[in-house]
């Protein structure tokens, strides 16, 4: 199936790419992937007008795209390199993967609402992206794959769940926003030892709850 992605769409990604340039996001290979990523395809058909917008979207069961800036923000922070094994924490509508992918990870990606899981599923793969999809509990990670390069989290708990921690290599970052449902703090943590982690914060954002088990 050929999806649609013309020049005009095109144009205003290099619109949106220079509006999140002078945002403070410098890391040319995020730049580059959201210049790349058809984030209208991602986004339900009352919202594509407004794909190119700095702003977030619902995507149904409760769930938002988040805006591009908190997506290149997110990714600008875990510094993401080519092949580096990367878990995703909530697929959502898939875009953030879509991103990672572009960046050239391997990307493995948890989502716990069925309908979002197939839903990304399929545009992913119309895309041509391959992700290793899964669907199940963000808490528990995907601990038959551990160790991860980096891990990203995208929904907000008031403290990392440890399972995650366990799951991040030696060396590893893990990114996640982390406070109250009212507003987290982005929390950059990086695994120094197997019981040694530094965190810094950077910046405040207000994500959707990250939650247990999965829901159909």
């Amino acid at each position: 199936m050929v999806i649609p992605d013309s020049y005009v769409h095109k144009g205003l990604r290099l619109k949106l790419t220079e509006e999140l340039r002078s945002k403070s996001i410098s890391n040319e290979e995020v730049l580059k992937a959201i210049s790349s990523v058809p984030r209208h395809l991602f986004l339900d058909s009352s919202f594509v007008n407004l794909a190119y917008k700095d702003q977030a979207f619902p995507i149904g069961a409760g769930q938002t795209i988040s805006q591009p800036y908190t997506v290149a923000f997110q990714t600008q922070l875990l510094n993401v390199n080519k092949h580096e094994k990367v878990l995703e924490v909530g697929t959502g509508s898939g875009y953030q993967c879509a991103i990672l992918l572009e960046m050239g990870a391997n990307v493995f990606t948890i989502e716990r609402h069925h309908s979002l899981f197939l839903k990304a599923q399929r545009i992913l793969f119309q895309l041509n992206y391959k992700p290793h999809f899964f669907y199940g509990d963000g808490y528990e990670g995907i601990p038959a794959y551990a160790p991860f390069d980096k891990i990203l989290v995208t929904a907000g708990a008031s403290s990392i769940p440890e399972k995650l921690l366990q799951q991040l290599r030696i060396g590893g970052k893990l990114v996640m926003p982390v406070g109250t449902l009212e507003c987290q703090k982005m929390t950059l943590v990086e695994k120094m030892s197997e019981n040694e982690y530094q965190n810094s914060e950077h910046g405040s954002f207000i994500f959707v709850p990250l939650l247990k088990g999965k829901n159909s």
